[in-house]
């Protein structure tokens, strides 16, 4: 597993001052052996303060760890252990740092390798002090550093204090170069941070904005499939209508019509019409089941179908009937031609059924874009306008404006009492595929 920057940093501020003491006690020591740099008086003081020193980081530590500690109970999640104040500054940190100087300062007064321990003072001078103190805890460093670079302290001579003066200069510079270098990466690395925990709240609530999506789709289809259940069930409804109903209506006729008349050879011509509708209304269930056009269509175009759909039903219904066709006759798509003859049907029906007419007419016009069918009768017509009257209180008026409605076609009604009824059904021309 890769370890991070804030990681190593993290390492350095726990264990950075304990190496530190260490190598430079070492060093303090062998060169005092090797050249006298202490006193009597020194060496026992620093012999008191290098174990003092090593108490108050023992102290610190503990003190970060339990922070630490603290804070992944607090979320539930793992916090790396620092040598630094947890939470920022504190009276604790300055504390801890002025007193760390201070012993760092005192050491190196009295042997100038210890200045190897108080060197950690320019990296952690900006955690652990308050910015306003930042740069003091920087000069107080910059001040053991050049005092041990300039043969110790105090400056023993005039040079000695010029070159203290020089490398106190040079110190405090580069303190405050990487100081402020150091504040920038810190700037840096917190709006990485708030970039990354903006980017982890964003893909939050995309995934949650996702799983939204899931619901309302599967809602989606769940609603296509019931509105598709619910389409073909209106679709086999006016299948029903439109072919067994009226089948079923012919073959009464006819019925009623043999068994009246007295003539054997008349009721016979009755029956063998009952008996071809009932075939013709078996087999459009059959199609209609199966979602087949019309077996009207199967071989013949849509004038030519009308044509022996407006023939069968004037002889059947003994209404004198005209079919004329307008317009210049162009292909059409299946759906359109199966529509239009419904609809048709539909209308003959009723006018079979409701109106009492002794003509009637039907008329299909091709008018470039849209396909127009038109049927009249001067039968005893209805008011529209009054509940349940005429076809528009049943399926038919419905149905054939369903019809229409899937093509993205109308179909309106003109009727009165008296006056006749007119359907015109109207959908937009749509060419064979």
């Amino acid at each position: 597993m890769a370890v991070t920057v804030e990681e190593r940093w993290s390492r350095f501020f726990r264990w950075g001052p304990y190496g530190l003491l260490a190598v430079g006690t070492v060093i303090a020591a062998a060169a005092d052996v090797s050249g006298g740099l202490m006193d009597g008086t020194e060496r026992v003081a620093a012999c008191v303060l290098v174990p003092v020193a090593l108490a108050l980081q023992v102290w610190w530590d503990r003190r970060c760890r339990r922070a630490a500690a603290g804070a992944a109970s607090e979320d539930g999640r793992a916090v790396p252990t620092a040598a630094f104040a947890p939470g920022g500054p504190g009276v604790a940190a300055v504390a801890y740092f002025a007193v760390r100087t201070a012993l760092g300062f005192a050491l190196t007064w009295f042997n100038p390798f210890f200045a190897i321990y108080a060197c950690i003072g320019y990296f952690d001078a900006e955690h652990l002090l308050p910015r306003r103190l930042s740069r003091v805890g920087l000069l107080v460093t910059a001040v053991t550093m050049a005092g041990s670079q300039s043969g110790g302290l105090p400056p023993a001579g005039p040079v000695n204090w010029l070159a203290f003066a020089g490398l106190f200069a040079l110190n405090a510079c580069l303190s405050f170069v990487f100081s402020h270098l150091g504040a920038k990466e810190a700037e840096r690395a917190a709006e990485r941070a708030a970039t990354i925990t903006e980017l982890a709240r964003a893909n939050a609530r995309l995934e949650q904005a996702l799983a939204e999506n899931a619901t309302l789709q599967a809602q989606l289809l769940l609603q296509a499939r019931e509105a598709g259940v619910a389409d073909e069930r209106r679709r086999l409804a006016a299948e029903i209508h439109d072919t067994l109903a009226q089948g079923l209506t012919g073959i009464i006729t006819q019925l009623q019509a043999a068994t009246a008349g007295p003539d054997p050879e008349a009721g016979r011509v009755h029956l063998l019409r009952a008996a071809d509708l009932a075939r013709h209304s078996l087999g459009e269930a059959r199609r209609s089941v199966r979602n087949l056009g019309p077996v009207a269509l199967e071989h013949d175009s849509l004038p030519e179908a009308l044509r022996k759909t407006v023939g069968t039903w004037a002889e059947r219904t003994g209404v004198d009937t005209r079919f004329t066709v307008t317009g210049t006759e162009q292909p059409l798509h299946d759906e359109v031609a199966a529509t239009l003859l419904r609809i048709a049907q539909e209308a003959l029906a009723n006018a079979e059924r409701h109106s009492g007419a002794s003509r009637a007419g039907v008329t299909l016009s091709y008018m470039g874009d849209e396909i127009t069918l038109d049927v009249r009768d001067d039968g005893r017509g209805f008011d529209p306008a009054a509940p349940g009257a005429g076809p528009g209180g049943g399926f038919g008026l419905v149905g054939m404006r369903a019809r229409a409605e899937r093509l993205a076609g109308t179909v309106t009604l003109e009727t009165a009492p008296g006056e006749g009824t007119a359907v015109s059904a109207r959908v937009p021309w749509a060419g064979h595929d």
